[in-house]
């Protein structure tokens, strides 16, 4: 995963946690917009799976790829479970989980790049 790549995902996940951030904070139920913002990080955390898969075919690098596609597997499946866990609690903490979950989906985004940087520690 490249590095321009890493900086809007994670740019895109930390967006929408401030923006589930304000919603748990002023009270207000999970909305439209919240909706759109994971949508659109979940395509591009598709399309980031599908891309590294890809790379990592073709790549010489060092790159531990079990643990490479494990990270990226599991950074696409955080958003829908945050989002079926957001719609379907009621009280403020439905967003509040949803902001949990896409500060999660920013670090393991980082966590995803040092590997393929090869910063496996």
């Amino acid at each position: 995963m490249t590095e321009p790549i890493a900086i809007a995902l994670v740019l895109l996940s930390l967006g929408g946690a401030v923006l589930a951030g304000w919603h748990t904070w002023r009270r207000e139920p999970f909305s439209n917009p919240l909706f759109y913002v994971l949508s659109a990080l979940e395509v591009a955390l598709l399309a980031a799976l599908v891309g590294g898969c890809v790379a990592l075919a073709q790549t010489s690098r060092d790159v531990d790829g079990v643990l490479f596609v494990s990270y990226l597997v599991t950074v696409v499946v955080i958003p829908p479970a945050a989002l079926i866990w957001g719609i379907s609690e009621k009280s403020r903490w439905g967003t509040g989980v949803v902001v949990v979950a896409l500060v999660t989906v920013a670090a393991l985004v980082l966590r995803v790049h040092g590997i393929w940087e090869g910063n496996v520690v």
